[in-house]
């Protein structure tokens, strides 16, 4: 039976590295491999996934709009496809995932999804929550906070470092944008912004702006 992994975990954590790994795996094997990435997510060049240890390969790209059930089906015809390999799973819509678990129960593909599990505030992204709900498996990579604990959240930062607690859910970046931390360490800077933010007599910083 084909089944939908997601593995997740925070910034940093190793999680293109270890798609990378599993697609060479199964090409090693002789099978073939059909891989995706969000389509603005551009640090390693569109329609590329990229690791921190310099490893990369090309990949098709998605947008909210992609139908991805239709595209695996269309590639099928023109070759056999052993395994899907999603980077960036929290930029899926929940419809998308629910195409990818139709991938699995109906086509027999089995699909790896690969992303984080919350954003800078500590919400699920769409993405993220369905495949939560939905996956047959569910696989933590570790990632490690500045005390040594295991990093769970990620946080935002402006160019002096300094926590952001406001913005849009989705704004890509590196190590130059997103720490990694532990739960207690996350709410600790994101409490100094607060402070910050009051200590320099402006506005409260608003969740949802």
């Amino acid at each position: 039976m084909a089944k939908l992994y997601f593995y997740y975990a925070s910034m940093n954590a190793g999680k293109s590295t270890t798609l990378l790994q599993a697609d060479f795996n199964y090409r090693e094997r002789g099978m073939q491999t059909m891989l995706y990435t969000a389509a603005f997510d551009d640090r390693a060049g569109c329609g590329t996934i990229g690791s921190r240890i310099g490893l990369e390969t090309e990949a098709h790209t998605y947008e909210a709009g992609t139908n991805l059930r239709a595209e695996v089906e269309a590639e099928i015809k023109k070759r056999p496809v052993d395994c899907i390999l999603v980077d960036e799973a929290q930029f899926l819509t929940r419809d998308q995932v629910l195409e990818l678990a139709s991938i699995c129960d109906e086509l027999k593909i089995p699909v790896l999804a690969y992303g984080l599990r919350t954003d800078f505030q500590g919400n699920l992204f769409e993405g993220s929550g369905a495949l939560l709900a939905l996956a047959d498996s569910l696989v933590e990579l570790k990632a490690i906070c500045e005390c040594g604990r295991k990093a769970t959240m990620n946080l935002r930062v402006d160019a002096e470092g300094r926590a952001v607690k406001a913005g849009d859910q989705t704004e890509i970046g590196g190590n130059d944008r997103y720490i990694a931390l532990c739960r207690r360490h996350f709410m600790e800077r994101l409490r100094e912004a607060e402070e910050r933010q009051l200590r320099l007599g402006l506005a409260p910083i608003n969740d949802n702006a």
